[in-house]
């Protein structure tokens, strides 16, 4: 299973990967287009850490206020989606042509037009450009420069240490039976406080993730026994 940012229920049509060195000449003209009508925006628990700093508010408080909880289908977590402004469709932070959270923005809006995989075995990420429908071509650019200016390396680690520890939690549901396991709504509880609820926002997330996935892991072995 390869974990891939971005938007729910879309099957992504990625291109070769791209190396660091590699020509990437897309630069945001900051036309908005891609936060207009968005209603599939998923987040990571990291993502909803971020805004919920960003906003001063919990990160329990702005889940309930700004996103949808479901189960996914194929690997039966529960995720979280951003909700669109119920007056305009468009993302909730979208004003005045402009992102009011852009320097918390999600992974997949810092991201685009890219794509990105990560290997949820050898945590190995990679890059894979989209057809954008906007931006400005300046063609002496490369992937690195964009996701430097994206500041995407300062967060791949963490990126990359979900899509392992959710591919194990995954795991770990499916071979129960997943929805079908007596006791799994009792599991998807647990396992959503531990990925998104559980943080304090004056303390770094990555250690606070991962004691809340040391816990985790065998209070899910005895619920899932």
């Amino acid at each position: 299973m390869r974990v891939e940012p971005g938007r729910a229920s879309e099957t992504w049509n990625f291109g070769p990967s791209l190396a660091l060195d590699d020509s990437f000449p897309f630069v945001c003209a900051g036309c908005g287009d891609c936060c207009r009508h968005r209603n599939d925006l998923v987040l990571s628990g990291y993502d909803l850490y971020r805004i919920a700093r960003r906003l001063h508010l919990s990160p329990r408080i702005v889940a309930h206020a700004f996103c949808k909880e479901y189960i996914a289908p194929q690997s039966c977590l529960p995720a979280l989606c951003l909700t669109p402004d119920p007056q305009t469709g468009h993302c909730r932070f979208f004003e005045g042509n402009a992102c009011t959270i852009h320097d918390a923005r999600p992974l997949a809006c810092a991201l685009y037009p890219l794509g990105q995989s990560i290997d949820p075995v050898s945590a190995n990420v990679e890059y894979h450009a989209q057809l954008p429908l906007c931006g400005v071509c300046v063609r002496e650019r490369t992937l690195r420069q964009y996701l430097d200016d994206a500041a995407i390396p300062d967060r791949t680690g963490i990126d990359a240490r979900w899509a392992v520890v959710c591919t194990r939690i995954s795991d770990q549901l499916l071979a129960a039976g997943g929805r079908e396991h007596p006791h799994f709504a009792a599991a998807a509880r647990r396992i959503h406080k531990a990925l998104y609820l559980e943080y304090e926002l004056g303390d770094d997330f990555y250690p606070q993730f991962q004691e809340n996935t040391a816990q985790l892991m065998p209070l899910l072995a005895r619920i899932l026994s």
